[in-house]
């Protein structure tokens, strides 16, 4: 009994619309049951049988499962079928089978894609029936005429097999005669793909074939269609342009209308075609199988024409997957060659010359292509035949694959002009070509192709003075780019990545663009397999990096190269400034060097000194290019011992220029400042110093960083290297007022950041063009010294001081408020995140008490500034940040300003955010404006005695649109996190604020982020539901799961019940049982589906649902036990008697509409309108709970009933 109530909450979870989790679980936990108690004749009835407990109905769902649009959905229900159904009536039945087999046809010629691989799950399923000849041959007479001789020996499965294979091949064959002579007629009605695939599908059942003779036949036909399907397709597959190419048909009347297509298209690349539809005049749609076709030229006398839409992305659609289709038909063909293969055996199913001519049709088809399409699509089926060829015993076919790989590396070689190979487009389908011959080699085998491979490329992409090798090093430089992307050569590839490093920094080098081009994707390709895939922003993060130590280690033969390069670079640079010459190739090593990071272990033993690099990285920072120098900075740190770093920056501040020196070199000051930032950086962060010797060195290094103070103030002319110089002060402060260390020993310092603070433009005011170089970086860095200072003087201990004044009085400049005004964006930005986190500060509990009322002083008054330049600020990121502000500052403060800084009462201010929210386009403008007006509103409502009717009603719109599918998951988001915060005010008060329609909106809108499709959403939306539980003395049922974790799921089921309590609590029971109702009942537009359901939807990728979470009769199933409940407790008025009839007429209205539509919906509509089915069965659902609920209040009984 266990086991079978388990079974039947899984069937119960396959309804129509369920999602895909809840299908896959199901599925999952089903077909391990059936593992378990597997089904066996004459098997005692004692033990427990799945089987029993599926019967018509259920069948029927996990047969519906096939239509769902997740590949893996499908093949668990295909799994769990094919292991009941010899235990199940249901399939015994014609009359089940017949219509299952007619849509599946039906399908397989479909313009939408996905429909092709439903039809294969049902072909696959019913060929396993051993009645479908008999069943579908009495009515379905077309399939009979392929029914193989029933005295042969072969199993049921491989007679069905082959009478659906030979069927399907009929069908095709006349479709590519009919698609000969015009492509996009069979673009739009019969796409050729659908058909090869099921095909495919077919074959992959079988595990042996008996009926030989009728097998080569088929085989051999099978070929020759793939050829021909092939050369259909191929002009736009094959073409340099095929998104914009339709080829001239050989039908005259549309050849007018291509040619204007045609002359549309040419003159720009926009592809504004391919989601234009286009007319076309139809002369001939192809029956979905029943007999053969008609005669084209007689049936265009005889018949009306009729208009079918086509686009040109029907045309690429059913040309690129008819190409895939028949790459796997002719990759799965190949397979059928015996692997002990011998020259006389005349059994075989296909043959060796057959194999060879499909190698080269997949040779030509992959080395000539010049779309990514084409070939990405051929490769898969190109490497079904090399892994035939790998494991056949045969020897001229075992060393075929070597054959093609010498053939191609030797005219890869030769560079002859004649050659077909196309060299742009990263190399076409060459590189393909060379992997999938490799992948064919034995993994435990010595690996001699890969290795003869790599050593000939990487010996062709390395620099050569022959001019004419050019093609063949960006043909080599692309090739090794897939290899050393290709996951599945595993660690073979390794030890090849230095040298393909070499190839790549040394290409680069190159006056060719194409090599040059090609080097670099080589590089970026090498930087990921060697520190691996890139998972966030941060470039000092270690997560992509690893430790010199480690990396030379690897790649040991890199160490010299790096070095040697290094040196030949360095050794450019000029005799009297000092500064390296442009080199191309600087950037690439820096950029390496750049990945590495100090090892704990570095100063121990090691064959490879790092000491050799650091005198060669220094001279890097004398680099003009700011990138370069920038990159040697962060170059140099690795290379350091942690011990020397502050004897380095001590020497680099000596080297640093004095102001009475007669030329300065900016940029040597600039990288070396860099350097200094990124050493002090890495060691202040670092956990292995030892702290008397740290203590010493830090202080050495504040003592010699005062000694240069005057590259930080006006004495520097260059803003770029003042900027540098006040980043390393930034560093040095912020670290110092964390550490606690003694005021005594750091008054010197302060005294110099204050004077530099105090003098500088930020005070006196910038009289520097906005052009100036380096204006934008100086200012952001003097106010984050400044910014730094003042949250230093916050400390409690510096309560009675401010370093920030001169004389004892602050200058007007250096307030907060006053850079507030700023007309530079970057001190504006950089000021409000610092206000911002000063009140984060104040409202986190873990600051003391003193440090928050310091705080508090630097931050009062300034609500009237924020007000009056939030009104006219321009730039995005600063007017968000201000609205951040206000929102977390104390609200009576703010609403005590608007009045005197921006004449505006509350409500006026009320309106101006919401406007905001209403009409901003970022996504960050409008989260923070809502929660601003939400908690400006709820303020109002419970301090304000004016009505706020119109402006609440405002809001509710506002928030109900942020909570729908189609938001972006952030405004969602936002909408939640309103929610949680408004709960206790709004949604469960006693007191009803906002009266009972719209608080039941504004649970509606909890219920809608319960199921949102984001899991982060939907957790935070929770909190509603666990703020209501969590309410002392307001509900009875549910105080059993206060303070309890709750998911998404339960917390649906629980904000029904909740709700249903809280209308008894009001004392709103009739009122709010309309309400419900409502939603019970609410759906999309019933007449759109039924215009879809007559007309037939046009769109060839319909996505449906944007919600694949969501259950929607999850959601009405719950929401009608919770009103079934209340039904015995609800009283109803006569106003509310009203409302109640009028839903009783609607429901009757939309069940005559239901039981209309599903009644003009074609035979087995859950496969070929699987979208509009579900639709209209949950509707109909809807429908008979809401008109069972309205029966039980005695609403309209009559109406009820009809």
């Amino acid at each position: 009994d266990f086991i079978s109530s388990i079974c039947s909450i899984l069937f119960e979870s396959l309804f129509p619309g369920s999602s895909h989790p809840s299908r896959f679980t199901a599925l999952t936990l089903l077909g391990t049951i059936a593992d378990i108690f597997p089904n066996s004749e004459g098997q005692s009835q004692e033990l427990f049988q799945i089987a029993q407990e599926v019967d018509g109905s259920r069948a029927e769902s996990l047969l519906h499962c096939f239509a769902s649009t997740f590949e893996e959905v499908k093949t668990l229900a295909f799994d769990l079928l094919m292991k009941l159904h010899p235990f199940l009536p249901y399939f015994q039945d014609p009359e089940k089978l017949q219509p299952l087999f007619q849509v599946a046809m039906q399908l397989s010629r479909s313009s939408k894609p996905y429909d092709c691989v439903t039809a294969s799950y049902l072909l696959n399923f019913l060929i396993h029936q051993k009645g479908l000849l008999n069943i579908c041959s009495e009515s379905y007479q077309p399939l009979g005429m392929f029914q193989p001789n029933e005295d042969l020996p072969a199993d049921s499965l491989e007679k069905n097999t082959l009478s659906v294979i030979k069927y399907l091949l009929e069908n095709l064959v006349r479709e590519i005669l009919q698609a000969e002579k015009s492509l996009l007629h069979a673009a739009a009605s019969f796409p050729m793909y659908g058909r090869v695939h099921c095909i495919t599908g077919a074959l992959c059942q079988l595990n042996r074939m008996t009926l030989t003779s009728e097998w080569k036949e088929v085989v051999r036909k099978l070929i020759l269609m793939s050829y021909k399907l092939s050369a259909v397709v191929s002009p736009v597959v094959q073409s340099s342009s095929p998104e914009g190419l339709i080829p001239m048909d050989t039908d005259s009347e549309t050849s007018a209308r291509l040619q204007a297509i045609l002359l549309e298209i040419q003159p720009c690349d926009t592809n504004d075609y391919f989601t234009e539809t286009k007319l076309l005049k139809e002369c001939y749609r192809p029956d979905c199988g029943d007999g053969r076709a008609p005669n084209v030229s007689t049936e265009i006398k005889g018949k009306e024409q009729h208009t079918s839409d086509v686009t040109a992305q029907m045309v690429l659609v059913c040309c690129w997957r008819s190409m895939k289709e028949v790459s796997l038909l002719l990759g799965k063909l190949c397979q059928l060659l015996p692997a002990q293969m011998l020259p006389s055996c005349s059994d075989a199913l296909i043959t060796m010359d057959q194999v060879k001519d499909i190698g080269e049709y997949f040779k030509n088809h992959l080395l000539k292509s010049r779309h990514r399409g084409a070939f990405e699509l051929a490769y898969a089926g190109f490497v079904k035949l090399t892994e035939v060829f790998s494991r056949s015993n045969n020897e001229e076919l075992h060393k075929l694959p070597q054959q093609w790989l010498y053939n191609v590396l030797e005219e890869i070689k030769c560079s002859d002009p004649s050659s077909k190979l196309c060299v742009t487009r990263r190399s076409a389908g060459i590189p393909f070509y060379i992997q999938a011959l490799l992948a064919s080699e034995p993994k435990k085998g010595k690996a001699s192709l890969l290795k003869m491979t790599m050593k000939n490329l990487i010996s062709l992409a390395l620099p050569s003075d022959i001019p004419s090798s050019i093609i063949s090093q960006v043909h080599a430089l692309n090739i090794l780019r897939a290899l050393f992307k290709d996951t599945r050569l595993g660690e073979n590839i390794i030890p090849y990545v230095a040298d393909g490093m070499q190839a790549a920094i040394l290409g680069f080098t190159s006056s060719v663009w194409a090599v040059r081009n090609s080097s670099t994707l080589l590089f970026s390709t090498l930087i990921t397999r060697i520190f691996g895939v890139k998972r966030g922003k941060d470039e000092s993060s270690k997560k992509n990096r690893m430790t010199g130590r480690e990396f030379f280690t690897r790649f040991p033969s890199l160490y010299p190269f790096l070095l040697s390069q290094l040196e030949q670079i360095t050794s450019t640079a000029d005799s009297k400034t000092k500064e390296l010459k442009l080199h191309p190739g600087l950037f690439l090593l820096l950029l390496v060097l750049s990945k590495l990071y100090p090892s704990p272990m570095d100063g121990t033993y090691s064959a490879l000194s790092m000491a050799s690099f650091v005198p060669l990285i220094l001279r890097c920072g004398n680099s003009p290019v700011y990138r370069s120098r920038e990159l040697a900075g962060r170059a140099l740190v690795p290379f350091v011992m942690l011990n020397l770093v502050p004897q380095t920056v001590s020497s680099l501040l000596a080297g640093l220029p004095d102001s009475t020196d007669p030329c300065i070199q900016q940029n040597a000051v600039h990288g070396t400042l860099l350097q200094i930032l990124h050493l002090l950086q890495s060691y202040l962060e670092s956990k292995q110093r030892a702290n008397s010797d740290f203590r010493k060195g830090l202080s050495n290094i504040i003592t010699n960083i005062c000694g240069k103070l005057w590259l930080a103030n006006r004495q520097n002319p260059c803003l770029v290297t003042r900027a540098a110089y006040l980043d390393v002060l930034v560093l040095l402060n912020n670290y110092v007022a964390k550490a606690k260390i003694k005021e005594t020993d750091m008054n010197t310092f302060w005294g110099e950041i204050s004077t530099i603070i105090l003098e500088s433009e930020l005070a006196t005011g910038i009289k520097h063009s906005p052009a100036a170089p380096g204006l934008a970086q100086f200012l952001q860095s003097i106010t984050r010294l400044f910014t730094s200072m003042c949250s230093v003087m916050a400390e409690p201990r510096f309560a009675n001081r401010n370093f920030l004044t001169k004389n004892n009085t602050m200058k007007p400049g250096l307030s907060v408020e006053y850079l507030l005004h700023s007309d530079f964006c970057e001190v504006r930005l950089l000021v409000l995140e610092t206000i911002l986190l000063w009140l984060n500060q104040v409202n986190a509990k873990h600051v003391m008490e003193e440090k928050g009322n310091i705080l508090l002083n630097l931050l009062s008054g300034l609500e009237e500034t924020l007000i009056k330049i939030a009104v006219k600020e321009q730039h995005p990121e600063c007017f968000c940040k201000i609205l951040e502000v206000l929102y977390k500052m104390d609200l009576r403060n703010v609403l005590a300003k608007t009045e005197d800084a921006i004449k505006m009462n509350p409500r006026k201010f009320l309106h101006w955010i919401m406007n905001i929210a209403n009409t901003s386009g970022s996504i960050e403008i409008q989260s923070i404006s809502l929660k601003f007006a939400s908690r400006l509103l709820v303020h109002l409502i419970q301090n304000w005695q004016e009505d706020l009717e119109s402006e609440t009603k405002q809001w509710l719109e506002l928030v109900s649109y942020c909570c729908e599918d189609e938001q972006q998951t952030d405004l969602r988001l936002a909408a939640a996190e309103i929610l949680v915060s408004i709960t206790p005010f709004f949604l469960t008060d006693q007191k009803l604020p906002l009266g009972l329609s719209d608080t039941l909106f504004l649970w509606r809108c909890v219920v809608q982020l319960l199921q949102s499709e984001e899991q982060i959403v939907r957790d935070t939306a929770v909190g509603v539901i666990r703020l209501a539980l969590s309410q002392e003395n307001t509900f009875r049922k549910t105080g059993e799961l206060d303070f309890h974790v709750v998911n998404a799921a339960l917390a649906l089921d629980l904000a029904f019940s909740l709700l249903c309590e809280l209308l008894q609590l009001w004392g709103q029971t009739g009122a709010g049982v309309s309400v419900l109702l409502e939603w019970l009942l609410k759906e999309d537009d019933l007449k759109d589906l039924k215009s879809i359901i007559v007309m037939g939807n046009d769109y060839l990728f319909d996505k449906g649902q944007a919600n694949f979470w969501a259950e929607k009769l999850t959601e009405v199933r719950q929401l009608s036990k919770h009103l079934l409940l209340l039904i015995p407790v609800t009283h109803v008025n006569s106003c509310e008697q009203r409302k109640l009839y009028q839903l009783a007429r609607l429901a009757s209205d939309q069940a005559q509409l239901v039981t209309q539509l599903l009644k003009e919906l074609p035979p087995t509509p859950e496969f070929s309108q699987s979208v509009e089915f579900t639709k209209l069965a949950i509707q109909n659902e809807r429908i008979s709970l809401c008109l069972k609920i309205l029966s039980l209040l005695e609403v309209g009984n009559g109406i009820c009933k009809s």
